[in-house]
Order: structure tokens, then C-alpha cells, then sequence
């Protein structure tokens, strides 16, 4: 149910038959001056009377206890803001949502009411941000703590959690407070004073009932009493009302009791009741108003010009007036009643959603999902479900406590559900960081190495090994990532470094196997095997020791194994002795270009091939087989010559491969 703090709309501008409240109060003043200043003579003395009441106490007589009830929060408010006049302006700032706000806007609407508003008029707004904000910051800080305790076995390292939108929180709040301190010394400084002289007055009025005395030095004293009270200023809300009351009281008493001139006294009654019967003609129209709020606070005004500013009016018209006034505001109170029934309607929908959104975390807590992955996935969706309540709005204020209290627990049991996971694989993320610890430590070893040749492989696979390693708790990772890369940089900017270097040995290298050809080219075979061999194997050692050549230029050791093929071709060597030279040199290249794939492809196609002659060999032994076990066995024709013929050939080639296989596997690959 909304309270009065929710209107937010200024009554300086409403009219009462053409006047603003602020007009109607100055003309009230005025004109009941100059009535009771005139000259009163003749004055008759009315006897027989009895001690009037004041309206409250008329009104508790004639009228229910409902009624009276509204009557006193109505004067409980005026009580308040007369005492503190900056508190009007609260009903001029909107109390929104504050519920509903994400942290970072509820902070920055306490700056915008702190640096911009009276300390006094934003007192409930403040209260209900800090609220607001401390339910969803100390509910952050558990959700913290689990994680804390989660990644964190050390029982002597305590939790700490540092929040820049808290230290702003609290930043804000310290000057609202400061300023409310300040406020409150300079407004209690002069509430006591004041009622010490209202009091004054009062006993002075109680004094004025004198027969003996003056009419018109009474009337000078009772006008100048009551300027004295409208100018004495404010006093403390709690002795507001007993105070206005004992005041009105004796004012009766001065026009009932005080042989006055009954016309000019007739006159201000009647002043008084035309007052009055404007206010009552105003609620009628308040009646009539849509925006029930603001006729509210219009009618606490009204409340206020009559009991302050308006004086009595004649006994005959007392309680009927007063009783159409309390009644008037009875049925403006069931209107606003009414309306927050209305409201109560809008909050038990927003708790029916609210119950829905606990219910589906509720469900999600109990679903079991067993990757990373599909744990983000409920994380996601209840950061959702989260954002959905909080946007959800206010629910009955008697069970606001309870169903906070119920989605704390909810989302508590789900981020426990999600731990109990986390704590499964927590043993597997500290393998993993032992494993990475220890490649680090080895990258650190070998980070100044400058035998590259054989660190080069090792650093790589490393790398390698580093990406097959699965997650470390996140509390390390940066921190264990950062060392390993930095080791790996170091010693692949030395390489590069080094490989600059090289590059110019390399440039000069290829120049001199390019002037080698044209010398090799012009090489003729004297005819002689032994030489020409001989003179052959010099020109293969001489091409290596020129030493490798730049990498986009390698086609130049195609064009040099060409020349060799060619030559190797005229020497009267075997097959085998011939196939066996061509791959050896071959395979001397790839050895010392330190392409271990082109080398590893290789082993695969040779093992294919041994593969392959076998079983050709092994189907051919069986056809054999076969003939052999025929009636003409001992006379093998033509089909089985042939056969044993492919079955040499294909023995021959079986030897070379594996010959290949051999010499590939004992190469002293760097």
C-alpha cells in the first residue's frame, strides 16, 4: 500500500473560489485583523454559558472512530512538516521503485537527492535506497564468498572483497547523514524556544477574561497575542496538536466569554464560517479529482488553513460545519483507501511473479549437468531469472522480508548445487596446474639455450603439450600463462635472432651452388667405374659442404639431383646400387633441412610399400602352391616360370625398400 510519501505534487497552486491556498490563508489573516481591531463599545456580558470544546474533541464525540483516526493522521502530518517546513517538498520528488533498480542506478540517484535536494525532504527516499541497495550488495557478498571458498583451501586466507560501487554508496550516504546532523542541531536549537513562547501566549490569553478590565485595551492585547503567535515559529511535532488545541480553546473562550460587541463579534463569526464553508466546498471538488494523491495532500493543506489560519465561528454553526469538514475527509479518505487497495492488487500479481521466478531457480538447483559448458548455460539463465525479479516490482510490504528472504535461499542452493560441481573437477584443475607448472619450469631451462638445432623440437612440443592441458583454477591462470609465454618468447626471439644471422650464410651458399652447376654440368665419365664413381661421390661432398640455401630458393637442390640422375644413369652400376645412391642423397637433404614431416611422410610411404610387396609376393607363393599340388607338377610350364620369374623381381625390390627403411631410420635427424 503506497503511503503519503508517494504524492509528489504541490498544492502552492490549487484555488479556492479564484484564490490559491497561499492567497486564502494572507486574505484569512487580514481581513480577521481588521475586523477584530475595529472599536467595540457597548459591550454586554453573556451569562449563563458553558466551556466550549475544541473541533478534535467535538469531533470525537459525534463522530466514529474511523473518522477520527483519519482526523489524527491528518494533524500527525501537519504536526511533522510544520515543525520542519523543508519536509513539504518530499511529496514533490517521486519515490520510484527502488527495489526494482540495478546497484549502479540506486547509487547514482543517492548522489542526484544528496547534491541536489533539502537534506530533510529526501529522508524516506534515502532509507529506502539504502534498503534497496544493501539487500542486493550483501546478497552479492555471499555469492562472493562461496566463490572464495570454492577456489580456496587455505584455511589462514581470509575473504576479502573489494566494491568501488560500495565505497560510492557509502560515500553519498556519509554526506546525507553529515548534513542531516547539521539540519537537525540548527532546527532543535529554536523548536524549544518557540514552544516556551507559545506556551507564553496561551497563559496570557488565559489571562484576557478580565470583566474588570478595558474592552478596548483587551482587544489591542488579544490582536497582538495573536500576531505574536502566527510569527512565533516552529515547535516540536509531538507537542503540535495540544498545543494548537489549548490555543484554539482559549480563543473560543475569548469570543464566548468576553463581554464583546456582539455586531462586530457577529461579523468575524460569520467571516470565519464563509471561510470555512469555502474549504468545504474545495473537498467537494476534491472529490471530483483523478489524481487522488494530490487531492489528498490538498486536503492536509486545508486541514492545516483551517485549524491554523481560519478562527472560530459562532456556537450554532460550530459542530455543523466541523461535521461536514471530518465527513468530507472520511470520504476522501475511503477514495484513497481505494486506491490502494487497487495497488495491494498490482503488488499480490507482482508476488505471484515473483513465486513463479523462486519456483524456476528452485527447479534449476536440482538439475544435474556434468560440463563447463552446460554449467554456463544455468548460470545465464538464472542471472535472468535474477534480473526478472528484481524488475518484477514492490509485493505487500508484510511479506517483502519473507520473499527476499525465500530468493536468497533459492539462488543460495543453486550456486551450492553449482560449487558441488566445481569442487569435482577441482582436483583435475590442480593436476592440471602441477602438469603446466612443470613445463614452465622447463621452458625456463631451456629459454637461454643456443643449441637450437635440437632445443627448437623440444621448446615446440612443449607448446604443444601446453594446449593439450586442460584448465588450472582461475586464481593461477593469468599468472602461470604469463611465465610460460614469457619463457617461450624469449627463446623464439633469440632463434629469430639467430635464424637473421643465418639467413646471410645461407644467401651465400646458394650463390656458390648456383656457379657449382654450370661446373658440374660440363663433368664428363672417363669410362672407368671405379673413377667415375669416385669423381661423382667428390661432387655430392663438395654440394654439401657449400652448406643449405635459403628456403624459398630449394628448387636449386632439384635441378643438382637431376644432373646426378643423369649421371648415374651412364655408370655401369646395379639398379639397386643406383636406386640406392639417388635416395641416400635424398635423403641427406631432407636430414639436413630438419623437416621432420617430409621425413615421418616418407618412413609411412616406404613401410606402404614393404607392406605392399609383401602381400604381392605372399599371393604370388600361393599361386604357386597351387600348381605344385596338380598331377603335372613335376613339369611346371610356361605360366609358372613367369610367376617365380615376378616373384625374384618383386624380392629384389623388397630388398631395396627395405634397404631404404633402414638407412631413412638411422639418419641423425637434428
Amino acid at each position: 500500500m503506497l503511503e503519503e510519501k508517494n504524492d509528489n505534487l504541490s498544492l502552492k497552486d490549487t484555488e479556492i473560489d479564484g484564490k490559491t491556498v497561499n492567497e486564502l490563508q494572507e486574505t484569512i489573516q487580514s481581513e480577521a485583523s481588521v475586523i477584530t481591531e475595529s472599536e467595540i463599545s457597548d459591550a454586554v456580558a453573556e451569562e449563563n454559558t458553558v466551556n466550549p470544546v475544541s473541533e478534535t474533541v467535538i469531533s470525537n464525540e459525534n463522530g466514529t472512530d474511523e473518522k477520527q483516526n483519519v482526523i489524527d493522521a491528518i494533524a500527525e502530518t501537519n504536526a511533522e512538516e510544520s515543525e520542519d517546513e523543508t519536509l513539504k517538498e518530499r511529496h514533490d520528488i517521486p519515490m520510484l521503485d527502488y527495489d526494482a533498480l540495478p546497484m549502479e542506478t540506486l547509487v547514482s540517484e543517492l548522489k542526484n537527492l544528496v547534491t541536489n535536494e533539502k537534506v530533510m525532504s529526501i529522508k524516506e527516499h534515502v532509507e529506502e535506497i539504502r534498503k534497496a541497495f544493501l539487500a542486493k550488495y550483501n546478497h552479492l557478498i555471499e555469492e562472493k564468498r562461496e566463490e572464495f571458498n570454492q577456489e580456496n583451501q587455505d584455511p589462514n586466507e581470509e575473504f576479502q572483497y573489494h566494491s568501488p560501487l560500495k565505497s560510492k554508496f557509502d560515500q553519498y550516504y556519509t554526506i546525507y547523514k553529515d548534513n542531516k546532523n547539521v539540519h537537525f542541531k540548527s532546527l532543535q536549537s529554536n523548536l524549544k524556544s518557540n514552544l516556551e513562547i507559545r506556551l507564553a501566549i496561551v497563559e496570557e490569553l488565559k489571562e484576557l477574561i478580565n470583566p474588570q478590565a478595558n474592552i478596548k485595551d483587551t482587544l489591542n492585547h488579544f490582536n497582538e497575542l495573536r500576531e505574536r503567535w502566527k510569527n512565533a515559529g516552529a515547535i516540536p511535532k509531538d507537542k503540535y496538536n495540544h498545543v494548537w488545541n489549548n490555543y484554539h480553546f482559549h480563543v473560543e473562550n475569548f469570543y464566548d466569554y468576553l463581554h464583546l460587541d456582539r455586531e462586530a463579534r457577529d461579523i468575524d463569526f460569520k467571516y470565519n464560517l464563509e471561510q470555512k464553508q469555502k474549504i468545504v466546498a474545495r473537498v467537494e471538488e476534491l472529490l471530483k479529482e483523478a489524481d487522488i494523491n494530490k487531492a489528498f495532500r490538498e486536503l492536509q493543506d486545508l486541514h492545516r488553513i483551517w485549524k491554523e489560519d481560519i478562527g472560530p465561528v459562532s456556537r450554532e454553526h460550530r459542530d455543523e460545519i466541523w461535521n461536514q469538514f471530518s465527513e468530507l475527509t472520511k470520504k476522501m479518505h475511503d477514495k484513497r483507501e481505494v486506491l490502494f487497495e487497487n495497488l495491494r492488487g498490482t503488488e499480490l500479481e507482482n508476488l505471484e511473479k515473483k513465486k513463479e521466478i523462486i519456483a524456476k531457480i528452485e527447479v534449476l538447483a536440482t538439475e544435474k549437468v556434468n560440463a563447463h559448458s552446460q554449467w554456463l548455460a544455468q548460470i545465464e539463465k538464472v542471472e535472468a531469472l535474477r534480473t526478472e525479479f528484481f524488475s518484477a516490482g514492490k509485493v505487500p510490504a508484510d511479506v517483502n522480508e519473507a520473499t527476499w528472504a525465500t530468493f536468497k535461499t533459492a539462488v543460495r542452493n543453486f550456486n551450492s548445487f553449482k560449487n558441488s560441481f566445481y569442487k569435482d573437477i577441482k582436483k583435475d584443475q590442480n593436476d592440471n596446474l602441477n602438469k603446466k607448472i612443470a613445463l614452465v619450469k622447463k621452458a625456463k631451462e631451456l629459454q637461454e639455450s643456443v643449441d637450437f638445432a635440437s632445443t627448437t623440437p623440444i621448446m615446440k612440443q612443449i607448446q604443444e603439450d601446453w594446449k593439450k592441458i586442460g584448465h588450472v583454477p582461475r586464481k593461477y591462470s593469468d599468472k602461470i600463462w604469463n611465465e610460460f609465454r614469457e619463457a617461450c618468447n624469449h627463446y623464439f626471439d633469440k632463434l629469430k635472432e639467430h635464424k637473421s644471422v643465418e639467413n646471410v650464410d645461407e644467401v651465400e651458399a646458394f650463390d656458390k651452388k648456383k656457379a657449382y652447376l654450370e661446373t658440374l654440368r660440363e663433368f664428363q665419365l672417363t669410362g672407368d667405374h671405379k673413377t667415375d664413381l669416385d669423381g661423382i661421390k667428390l661432387h655430392i661432398e663438395t654440394w654439401k659442404n657449400f652448406g643449405k640455401v635459403p628456403f624459398p630458393r630449394r628448387h636449386i637442390e632439384g635441378k643438382f639431383n637431376k644432373i646426378l640422375d643423369a649421371l648415374f644413369e651412364k655408370l655401369s652400376l646395379s639398379k639397386k646400387d643406383t636406386e640406392m645412391m639417388r635416395f641416400s642423397n635424398r635423403m641427406e637433404n631432407l636430414s639436413e633441412s630438419n623437416d621432420t614431416r617430409k621425413i615421418d611422410n616418407e618412413k609411412i610411404f616406404l613401410m606402404r610399400k614393404i607392406e605392399e610387396v609383401q602381400n604381392e609376393i605372399f599371393q604370388l607363393e600361393n599361386n604357386i602352391q597351387f600348381f605344385t599340388n596338380t598331377k603335372n607338377a613335376k613339369k611346371e610350364n610356361s605360366i609358372v616360370l613367369e610367376v617365380r620369374k615376378n616373384i625374384a623381381i618383386h624380392k629384389e625390390s623388397l630388398d631395396v625398400w627395405k634397404e631404404k627403411l633402414r638407412q631413412l631410420r638411422n639418419l641423425n635427424i637434428e
